[in-house]
């Protein structure tokens, strides 16, 4: 399946958010509907997604989205859609739009993978939010992981009260993270990615989903 997916990487820096959903979908991770619409390209007139939406520059040469102002969120219709994806196509560097379904709100977390010059694969796990932009509350581990791998480095961090049932909050479905921590690092095993960060996955009582996905080949 790597093998496959690396043939897009030929003369590359990066994938694209909805290559790289694609490759986390054929695994069996959720993420969300949503529709890719490439420079010079219109919005299909029969759209096939529900409303609120939300559109995002993709582009290799775009890292932060946030910080380029690639993203419209809590679009409403189809007029709101149309303003917003004009507006991201003249984005410097923008390769195209995607165009996805808003999901339910639930626990943020970040699972990311990187090859260090020293311990080869290496993963990541934090919560999101402030729990990683000001306590660096993170875990780490060496690709491939285990179950048991898996889910040490989900009970290593500070926070993971809140993935257990907090206050009367529904424990969070950590079976679907481990999931997820496993299979990112078996993408990593391969050798083939240089880093991957999703960010942010999102938990729920049941199951959860990749919201948004970065992912770089590694170019020896």
């Amino acid at each position: 399946m790597i093998e496959e997916f690396m043939k897009k990487a030929q003369g590359r820096t990066a994938f694209l958010e909805h290559e790289v959903k694609e490759l986390l979908k054929s695994m069996g991770f959720s993420v969300p509907r949503g529709i890719f619409i490439g420079t010079g390209e219109k919005i299909p007139g029969d759209l096939d997604l529900d409303y609120p939406l939300i559109a995002k520059v993709s582009s290799q040469k775009i890292y932060s989205k946030s910080d380029a102002h690639g993203l419209r969120a809590g679009l409403g219709d189809e007029s709101e859609l149309r303003s917003a994806v004009e507006e991201l196509m003249r984005i410097e560097h923008a390769e195209g739009v995607l165009i996805e379904e808003m999901a339910p709100r639930g626990v943020e977390v970040i699972v990311g993978g990187v090859i260090d010059a020293q311990f080869g694969p290496v993963m990541m796990f934090g919560l999101g939010g402030v729990f990683v932009e000001i306590f660096r509350d993170v875990s780490f581990g060496l690709a491939p992981l285990s179950k048991d791998d898996a889910y040490w480095m989900i009970k290593e961090v500070k926070g993971k009260r809140l993935l257990e049932g907090y206050r009367g909050t529904e424990p969070l479905d950590r079976e679907a993270l481990v999931e997820i921590l496993m299979g990112v690092s078996g993408i990593m095993a391969t050798g083939a990615i240089g880093e991957i960060d999703l960010n942010p996955v999102v938990l729920y009582p049941e199951g959860a989903m990749v919201l948004d996905a970065k992912m770089r080949p590694h170019l020896s």
